[in-house]
Formats: structure tokens, C-alpha cells, sequence
């Protein structure tokens, strides 16, 4: 959607304090980009190494060639393929070839670079792109701001680790479960807002793998005492949980069979244990004659080494080569790419959690750490910065108001600071009275007595009835799971205490879980969907212990919509400011993507959408997609159903489409509209040729690096802005109708 000449002027007007700092000036002149070659100089890479070492070798071959051969014009890279330059360092049709010694872990060798220039970058784009020039999109002004980004990207390097635009230091760190570490570091990236080019600046935290020896590591990861204590883990699940820690780590391999240390990359642990794992040897001392020999045999005769671990696994590298767990050492500045576990990711949020205060002063403190003003790389891109973060212009919106059912004290009120609770208040409608329901508990009974779980389901009862919603059957009965068995057979148990007719599920079942394990969640809900067709509930044990009416509000309000109630509403007047009194379809998609190093799941597309006239009732769709696509192929097939069930629930077509697309970043935003504004527009003219409904297309960003601070005592209770603020200038793009909103309270951190 492009964007209005006008900005928005309902609420009221503040002023607040960004993570931006302003560009005094920046080249607009040409920017040449250029190919880079880095190879051996004998043979070559089978893949490219690790940025961090390609970064170094370029780096080397500057320092050499500056003076000389590259004219003295400073150069940045991508420690991949691409090179930027504020002046021309070879001609348009020449490749300069660069020679450059680089020793690592004590050996040198000897390496070339070739330059190509590739293409000139026109450097004004960024000029005509913040002053609003039509026909210049975000896609022509990249390659610029990949230059001044890696210009300035290259003064954090000299000191800390980086990894795209953000960086990181062991300086700050601290230790937590599974064999990592936590790391604070930044980010940087140069923004262009309105009339303006920016640098935001943000805190960043990040999980490293903690150097030193893998032995140790492994007996964290696996929850052991003693490395001696490994040999009762290495079941199915600690095998796997051992390959994914594994997988694609460099380590080091130290013994006193060789001199120094040898690096190399792991690409799995072997079937199996060193003391049963073979292969054909030769001795050198008796040449020409193979025998079979295992791989702790093997140390021994070929190094002199007993291994004390030997019922271990070794680990694969390069060419089937196989290696101890004990002789090997986790090298430094590595970034763990995989899923956190629970205790990993409350640690994590955590260290990251930081007040606006504290956060804007460290931000403050990074800006004065990089000095980039004083940095020659920098100055050569004609960039100046300011000092200060940028003030801008805000407005907060007032509080809509909500509609709760009659018999609440108060049936309508208007939130303050952008909280409210459920006390003396009624659902808007109730759902299908529950009649039929039981209690599962996936954890064990001398955990979670009997009398605890019956007086939490009466507490739970009771606030149900209070607020409007009614449960007809106080005393479900109580089945205990067993952890070790398949979920699937203790839910059906669990069913099958209810005593129901054949064929006839119960309404809801109540699933008590002794933790947040995501395994276990996913296969509860997974059953219930695809193989029981019931509604689920679930709830962590620790809630039994002391029984919150609060709590139990909560419950009672996702109870209640999943079976057929509605929570609350906008009042009608609200709603129809919204909605331009126009009968109104809400759709909403997002594209949920495996895992980091879960190559071959697929990604699956959701799509929900309203099925009433509020936007209070709601459907789903899925769509498998192919791994890692964001893209949704068949969305047309989505909308035409969705389109469908609103008729079925209103007796009209709507109106008016609003499409909230979540998961796109700002250089795939025009693609993604695009193509799928067309599958929507496809989607209404099979419903009924001639059928053009007004559609509003809204994507969605939460994971921006932009955070807002307030200025004197204009925050609310945590330090952040209050709900309601809305920030659409200055710092938002000229050519679209983007805007920050803080639509609700901040619970702790920085909005």
C-alpha cells in the first residue's frame, strides 16, 4: 500500500527517544562492488570456509596490498563473495590477482584473491529513496546500504565477533546449561526513514558453545555427573541429543601423537563404540600387510594412547576420518544454532531482559565504544554520524472500548495502561455448557496429589460458573498418565473414564503436564486433533499448588472459545470505525519453518479468518509447504474457503478483505504482496465473477531490531511507552504507509 501524503492525527501528541542515530552526511557518490575469489593457492576450498577465517585471510591480503596494489582504498567484505569500495582498485574488464600468506593454529599457507569488479552502485539511490522519488524501491537502494553496512560493521570486527550485522563478546557472558555460554553483543544496520538515513543501534544476546574440552560439554548436555556415567546415556534419545549438540562444531583435536592441534568439523558420531568400531589398517612398521583393528586399538599402537572413554562413540570429519570424544577440544567464537531447551531459554530471557533505562544506556555506551566518527574505513564511504539517538514524534491513540456479557458489574470499560483482569466480569457468550470432560495428569501422583488436582478443578469450576461460562460436571474424573507410555493410549484412557456412549468424544480434556517439555505438548495436541478429534486443555502441575482465581480466569476464557464462546467484543461503534461500516473478513497468515538443522521437515502455512461480523469467531487452514518456504502456494484455495465460511456464518460476502500477513521481512514484502494479493483477488472472483471486495493488505514485523524510549516520566510502570503509542515518521520508510504500534503492556525488557 503506498502511503498518503498526510500522517495520522488522532491521540495525543509526545515525543520519545529511538535507537537511531542520524547521518550527518553519507556518500552519494558511486559505490563499486566487486567479486571476490578466495582460494588456496594450490587446489582449492571444497566449500567455503568459516566467514571468521575468510574474513581474517582478506583482511591479511589489505594490510599487504593497500599501499601497493590496491591504491590505498579501503575495501569491506562479506567474508563470502562480495566486496565493496568507495573508489575503483582494478579496471572495469581487469581481475587483480592478490597473493597473501595467512597462518592459523601454527601453519602457515599461502593464499589468492582475485578482484572482479562486478558492478558500480549509484549511491544517490539512497538520496532519492528517503526523499520519496516514486519508481525507487527498497530493492535499488540494497546493494548501497549492503556497502555503508559492512563499512561500518567492519570497525565492530576488529574486536568482537560478528555474525551478519550483530555482534558479540565473551566480556560479557555468562554460563548456562548444555555446554553453552550467553553472550551480549549489538546490532547495526543502516536504516533509511523519511528525509533521512539512519544507524539503529540495538542490545543483542546470542547462545555460544563454551571452548574447551568436548568431554566436559557432553557431560552437561546429557545431564551426568561424570564423564563415567556417559555410558548410561547412550540410549536412543542421548545419541541424538549428542549428534544435534555436534553437528557442525569445530573442534580441535589435541594429543601427543601430533604437534600442535589439528582443527576439523563434525559431521556425526559413528554406529558404533570406539572399542567395537573397525576399520583395515596398515602398520607402517610392517608394510603391506592390512589387518582389522578398532579405533581404540588403533591409539594405542599408532600414538601410545590408552583411551579411558573407549565405550563412547567417536566422531566423523573430513574423509570418514574418525576421532576420539577425550582428545578433542571445542574451539572458540562459535554460535550455537539450535533450539534452547527450557532452562537454556529462561536463562536467556533473563540475561537479555533489560530495562529501557539500562538499555538506552548501553546503547549509549556501544555508540561511544565503535567511535565511528574516528574510523578511516568509515570516513572513506563519506559517512559522519551525530552523537545523540534521534528524538521523534509520536502519538498515543486512546483505548478502544470492550464489551463483556451483561451480568459483569461493568459490561463495558476502557482499559488503562493497557491491562485490565476478569474480576466481576461475565463472557460476552457462553460456549456449549461442559458436561463431558476428565482430567488426564502426565506426571506422577507422589508429585501431584489427588487432593490438590480436586481442588484445583473445583476452584476452576466455580470461577467458570462466576464468569458467565458453565460447567454442568464438577467432579471429571482423574486419570494419572504414565510418562513412559505412549501419550495417544493415556489420553483414550483417559477418555474412556468419562463412560460415554461409542462413538461420542468427550467435549474437553483437561491435560495436567509436569513441564513445558515441548515434546510432550506436541504430541498431546497432536493426538487430539488428528486421532481423537477433542478438544484439549493443558496446564503446567505448578498451578496446583496454590490455586490463583486469576489463573483459573484465564483458563475459563480459552475454555470457552474453544467450545463455541466468544470472550469479549469492541463495542459496535468501535469496530465500524475500523471496518468503514462495511461487512468485513479478518484473515490471518503466518508460515511457522523447522527448526535450525531440521533439513527435511516441511514448513506449514496457517491461515485463519473470521467467520461473524465482530471478528470474535475464528477457522483454520493449514497448508504444507516445502521446507523453508515463506511463499504460501494454494492460498487461493484457503481464501476461497475462508470466504465461504463467512458467508455461512453472516448470510453475506464481505465487503472488505483485511489480510494480516505476519513473517516477511521488508525485502521480501513486495514479493509476498504481490503474488499473494493476487491469489486473494483469484479467490473472490471464483466465489462469484465480477465479485471485487476492497482489500487491505497488512504485513506484520515483531522481530525488528527498532526500540522506543520515553522521555521523562511519559512511560508507564515498567519504563516503556504506554499501549497506544503509535510511531508512523521520521524513522519509518517514505514510500509506504508502515508504522510502529505498541498494542499492549510490556511485561519486562524494552518494547
Amino acid at each position: 500500500m503506498s502511503a498518503d501524503s498526510t500522517y495520522g492525527t488522532v491521540g495525543r501528541r509526545m515525543r520519545v527517544v529511538a535507537n537511531y542515530v542520524e547521518f550527518e552526511k553519507f556518500g552519494e557518490g558511486e559505490i563499486f562492488q566487486y567479486d571476490i575469489e578466495l582460494q588456496p593457492a594450490t587446489g582449492e576450498f571444497k566449500k567455503l570456509p568459516a566467514p571468521a577465517f575468510m574474513r581474517a585471510v582478506f583482511d591479511q591480503c589489505q594490510r599487504l596490498h593497500r599501499q601497493s596494489r590496491l591504491g590505498n582504498v579501503h575495501m569491506v567484505y562479506d567474508a563470502r563473495k562480495i566486496a565493496y569500495a568507495p573508489r575503483r582498485v582494478c579496471g572495469p574488464t581487469e581481475t587483480l590477482r592478490l597473493e597473501v600468506s595467512y597462518a592459523e593454529d601454527g601453519r602457515a599457507a599461502t593464499y589468492v584473491v582475485q578482484i572482479r569488479e562486478a558492478a558500480v552502485v549509484d549511491g544517490s539511490v539512497l538520496r532519492r529513496f528517503i526523499g520519496g522519488e516514486r519508481g525507487v524501491d527498497i530493492a535499488d537502494i540494497q546493494p548501497a546500504l549492503n556497502a555503508l553496512d559492512l563499512a561500518i560493521g567492519s570497525v565492530a570486527h576488529q574486536d568482537m565477533v560478528g555474525f551478519g550485522r550483530s555482534f558479540f563478546t565473551r566480556a560479557q557472558s555468562m554460563q548456562t546449561a548444555g555446554g553453552l555460554e550467553l553472550w551480549r553483543g549489538f546490532s547495526l544496520s543502516v536504516r533509511p526513514g523519511t528525509e533521512r538515513l539512519y544507524l539503529n543501534v540495538n542490545t543483542a544476546v546470542t547462545a555460544m558453545y563454551a571452548p574447551g574440552p568436548l568431554l566436559d560439554a557432553l557431560v552437561q548436555v546429557l545431564g551426568v555427573r561424570d564423564a563415567s556415567q556417559l555410558r548410561g546415556r547412550l540410549d536412543q534419545r542421548g545419541v541424538r541429543d549428542m549428534a544435534a549438540y555436534l553437528r557442525g562444531l569445530a573442534l580441535y583435536l589435541r594429543h601427543r601423537g601430533i604437534a600442535g592441534k589439528r582443527k576439523f568439523a563434525v559431521k556425526g558420531v559413528t554406529a558404533a563404540a570406539l572399542d567395537r568400531e573397525s576399520f583395515e589398517w596398515e602398520d607402517p612398521s610392517q608394510p603391506g600387510q592390512a589387518e582389522p583393528i578398532t579405533v581404540a586399538e588403533y591409539y594405542a599402537r599408532r600414538y601410545n594412547i590408552t583411551l579411558r572413554y573407549a565405550f563412547l562413540p567417536g566422531l566423523v570429519g573430513r574423509r570418514n576420518a574418525i576421532f576420539p570424544i577425550e582428545l578433542c577440544e571445542i574451539a572458540d567464537n562459535q554460535r550455537f544454532r539450535g533450539k534452547l531447551d527450557e532452562r537454556q531459554t529462561a536463562d536467556m530471557v533473563r540475561f537479555a531482559c533489560q530495562r529501557p533505562s539500562d538499555n538506552r544506556s548501553r546503547i549509549g555506551d556501544v555508540l561511544q565504544q565503535l567511535d565511528l566518527g574516528a574510523s578511516p574505513v568509515v570516513r572513506a564511504f563519506g559517512m559522519a554520524l551525530g552523537t545523540r539517538l534521534a528524538e521523534v514524534e509520536t502519538r498515543v491513540l486512546p483505548a478502544p472500548t470492550v464489551n463483556y456479557g451483561r451480568a459483569s458489574r461493568d459490561a463495558a470499560l476502557t482499559p488503562a495502561s493497557g491491562a485490565w483482569n476478569m474480576r466481576d466480569k461475565c463472557v460476552s457468550t457462553p460456549g456449549a455448557p461442559l458436561e463431558h470432560w476428565a482430567v488426564l495428569v502426565l506426571a506422577r501422583q507422589a508429585d501431584v496429589q489427588q487432593h490438590r488436582v480436586q481442588a484445583f478443578v473445583s476452584m476452576l469450576v466455580d470461577t467458570c460458573n462466576r464468569t458467565g461460562y458453565a460447567i454442568r460436571a464438577p467432579r471429571p474424573p482423574i486419570t494419572y498418565g504414565n510418562l513412559a507410555a505412549d501419550v495417544s493410549r493415556e489420553m483414550r484412557r483417559a477418555c474412556d473414564a468419562i463412560r460415554l456412549p461409542p462413538g461420542r468424544p468427550p467435549q474437553l480434556l483437561l491435560v495436567v503436564l509436569q513441564s513445558t517439555n515441548a515434546l510432550v505438548y506436541q504430541s498431546v495436541k497432536n493426538c487430539a486433533y488428528t486421532t481423537l478429534g477433542i478438544h484439549t486443555q493443558c496446564m503446567q502441575a505448578k498451578h496446583l499448588q496454590r490455586p490463583s482465581p486469576q489463573y483459573c480466569a484465564n483458563l475459563c476464557l480459552k475454555i470457552n472459545a474453544k467450545l463455541g464462546g466468544t470472550n469479549q467484543g469492541l463495542t459496535p461503534s468501535h469496530l465500524q470505525r475500523l471496518v468503514r461500516g462495511k461487512p468485513t473478513l479478518f484473515l490471518g497468515c503466518d508460515v511457522t519453518h523447522p527448526a535450525p538443522g531440521e533439513l527435511h521437515k516441511p514448513s506449514i502455512a496457517s491461515v485463519v479468518g473470521s467467520t461473524d461480523y465482530m471478528g470474535l469467531r475464528y477457522a483454520a487452514t493449514l497448508i504444507q509447504l516445502p521446507s523453508r518456504q515463506e511463499l504460501v502456494a494454494k492460498l487461493q484455495e484457503a481464501v476461497v474457503r475462508h470466504l465461504k465460511l463467512f458467508y455461512k456464518g453472516t448470510r453475506t460476502k464481505p465487503r472488505h478483505v483485511i489480510f494480516y500477513r505476519d513473517g516477511v521481512s521488508e525485502t521480501q514484502f513486495a514479493q509476498v504482496r504481490d503474488r499473494e494479493l493476487i491469489e486473494i483477488q483469484r479467490a473472490c472472483s471464483s466465489v462469484e465473477p465480477g465479485y471485487k471486495p476492497e482489500i487491505t493488505f497488512v504485513a506484520v514485523l515483531k522481530r525488528h531490531n527498532t526500540r522506543f524510549f520515553p522521555l521523562g516520566r511519559d512511560g508507564d510502570r515498567t519504563g516503556n511507552c504506554v499501549p497506544g503509542t503509535v510511531v508512523d515518521r521520521a524513522i519509518t520508510m517514505p514510500l509506504l504507509f508502515d508504522f510502529y504500534l505498541f498494542s499492549h503492556a510490556a511485561i519486562q525488557g524494552t518494547s
